[in-house]
């Protein structure tokens, strides 16, 4: 008789872990795994990843500009100690005058209104200088690296402001790296004549690393100069893209293994009010000319990280892009009103807002002939990004407000772009009122795919491991794009990770029903965090540091397989979930087990129909006490270890307790 496949999953967690410590139960468990049957499909993209610029995972984080309000565009509305001027500062040196402010008079470009003007009024001693030191901790640079300086001026006048009209000539400006007591370590310099903007580039170069360097813009001659867009960018960003991403970062995202990238976000997407939404269109084309806004969790987004950037990385890392667009509405805790600050978009204004929708699809799969291909094309990239899913809507209070709209978006979409399968949402949580309304309008208009979200204790995970065995296969798929085990204190223990892992094993099992899954959040930059737990912690000095949520996370990545085999326990086991697939490329047996218990657990392996095996399987293991972190500063971390281990048509295996096992089993010669 089969027992419940929560146990089959726990099962198979004991196969891969060789036993060590504790204890085992007494009694093997007989795994019986069919391993002669073809199997059921597994989603192609079940594994994937969630971006969302909140804990200055974009800003600050995985987009490597190293300067912070590059375009003096931050207001007090995103926090109330900000304003235009916040982060640089303007220093007279040995006796000079001048001062800083902004200006809005002869703008870079509409959508980026304000710009900084230094202006020298005494240039004694060594001149005015204009400094940003960057984010949290510093700009951090490394001798021998190199780094690109970009920026935009003008020049005001020269001698004094109102004799500029008799005034000529070029006004001297030096550029360095420094450290914080004004060490030189990088140095470049230019002459200003231009009245009309210019794109002034240099690299730099330090001379020794220094975590905390600041850039210096200094004026040693009478007269003014205007400033915008001031960017400091590693050279070495992901891939070499101009304009990217961190590469210590993006690389560790990519070693995920991730099928699909979900971006903007996220709560970002449907924004705090409704001139707060996340509209595409504004971050696409030259930096300059992108529209910059408040950030929903509480400070800037320059969106230089935008929509091209994003399906860029996507197509870098192997991922297929998947956007998320609003459904015409806002959040609901917009303004701070507690779940009732949903307001739509008027009704007559949504037929221009479902022509950006289709424009985003335009953009991504469009000929470079067509009018948003060209915008793609001229960012450099001619041949289409090869979109097939889009989000409409996040987390949303399911109400008729979003209904009506969710509707018309839908509709649109679907007669014009049959080839793009929608993914809809059921609100925040796994249940209630939200979540019932959410599946009524998916089966309504026969949604092709529904996004679920939930954040929960491990508790919680283990007791719902049959959540989806019961879903009707006939209906809505689902896409979990947020997800995660809350332990006590929102920590990232062993055991929120087991408990994450047990999950995905009855994903693996329901992947003909759960086709897409994304731990969330991805990214947290410590000091400057809204929300923990996350899965890869980092600060601006280097480090990076993935969570024991991300080795599971990379382990069902890398050790997916693409059939599931069905399966039996001898006897049902408490904190025991096993997985069991074929990758048929290669022919290899997957097993997964995890033991969320005190105890190993011993097992009796059987593979039934099985011939021609090799003697020996690759066996993974991670593995530690319950409460155990990673702990980088203690040196003290938990990863997988692997080993081999001998294998049979019946072979034996301890799973260690509070373990993931995977065993890797090839076929024999």
């Amino acid at each position: 008789m089969s027992l419940p496949r929560v146990s089959r999953v726990g099962l198979f967690a004991a196969l891969c872990a060789l036993s060590v410590g504790a204890v085992a139960d007494t009694d093997p468990i007989t795994l019986r795994v069919n391993v002669g049957e073809p199997g059921k499909p597994i989603s192609a993209d079940l594994m994937g990843v969630f971006f969302e610029d909140l804990n200055h995972a974009g800003d600050g984080g995985l987009y490597a500009e190293l300067i912070q309000n590059r375009s003096f565009e931050f207001r007090a509305t995103e926090q109330p100690t900000w304003n235009n001027l916040s982060f640089w500062t303007v220093t007279p040196l040995g006796g000079a005058k001048g001062s800083m402010r902004v200006e809005q008079a002869w703008p870079l470009h509409p959508k980026n209104p304000n710009y900084a003007t230094l202006e020298v009024q005494e240039p004694a001693g060594e001149g005015v200088k204009m400094l940003n030191a960057g984010f949290q901790d510093g700009i951090s640079v490394q001798s021998g690296e190199h780094y690109n300086l970009a920026f935009f001026t003008r020049q005001l006048y020269v001698g004094k402001r109102w004799d500029a009209r008799k005034a000529e000539g070029a006004l001297p400006l030096v550029v360095r790296l420094e450290t914080p007591n004004g060490e030189v370590l990088a140095e470049t310099k230019f002459g200003i004549a231009d009245r009309e903007w210019q794109r002034l580039t240099a690299t730099f170069t330090p001379s020794r690393s220094e975590p905390q360097a600041r850039l210096v813009f200094l004026a040693t001659a009478l007269g003014g100069l205007a400033f915008d867009e001031v960017s400091l960018f590693p050279q070495k960003t992901f891939r070499g893209r101009p304009n990217g991403l961190r590469a210590d970062l993006a690389q560790t995202i990519a070693d995920l293994k991730p099928r699909f990238l979900r971006f903007p976000g996220g709560c970002i997407v449907h924004g705090n009010g409704l001139g707060n939404m996340y509209r595409w269109q504004d971050t696409v084309g030259p930096i300059e000319q992108r529209r910059q806004q408040a950030n929903l969790w509480g400070y800037h987004q320059t969106v230089g990280l935008g929509y091209f950037e994003f399906f860029q990385f996507a197509e870098d890392i192997g991922a297929k892009p998947l956007p998320v667009v609003p459904a015409g509405v806002c959040c609901q805790n917009s303004d701070h009103q507690g779940g009732t600050g949903q307001r739509g978009l008027p009704l007559e204004s949504m037929e221009d807002y479902i022509q950006e929708v289709l424009d985003l699809i335009e953009y991504a799969n469009g000929p470079a002939t067509s009018k948003w291909g060209a915008v793609r094309a001229a960012a450099g990239h001619p041949e289409p990004f090869n979109l097939k899913y889009l989000g409409v809507g996040n987390e949303d209070h399911i109400t008729f407000l979003f209904q009506k709209r969710f509707e018309m978006i839908y509709d649109a979409v679907k007669a014009k772009h049959p080839e793009i399968t929608v993914i809809g949402t059921v609100g925040p949580f796994h249940s209630g009122d939200d979540f019932d309304q959410g599946w009524k309008i998916a089966n309504e208009f026969s949604i092709p795919i529904v996004d679920e979200h939930y954040y929960v204790s491990p508790q919680w995970f283990w007791d719902n491991l049959n959540r989806y065995d019961t879903y009707d296969r006939t209906k809505s798929k689902v896409y979990l794009g947020e997800y995660a085990a809350h332990d006590e204190k929102r920590r990232t223990t062993l055991r929120a990770a087991l408990a994450e892992a047990a999950h995905l094993t009855s994903l693996e099992r329901n992947a003909d029903v759960v086709l897409m899954a994304s731990y969330a959040p991805l990214l947290g930059r410590e000091g400057m965090t809204n929300w923990n737990p996350n899965l890869i912690y980092f600060n601006g000095t280097g480090g990076v540091f993935p969570t024991v949520s991300y080795e599971v996370q990379k382990l069902f990545g890398h050790h997916g397989g693409d059939r599931y085999l069905s399966s039996s326990l001898s006897a049902d086991s408490q904190r025991l979930a096993i997985s069991s697939v074929r990758d048929t490329a290669s022919g290899e047996v997957i097993l997964k087990v995890v033991n969320g218990g005190d105890q190993a657990k011993a097992l009796k392996i059987q593979l039934d129909g099985a011939n021609r095996l090799a003697s020996k399987a690759e066996l993974i293991v991670l593995s530690g006490q319950p409460d155990d972190t990673n702990d980088y500063s203690a040196g003290h971390l938990i990863k997988p270890k692997t080993s081999s281990i001998g294998v049979a048509a019946s072979f034996a295996y301890t799973a260690p307790a509070n373990s993931l096992s995977i065993v890797r089993i090839k076929k024999g010669k």
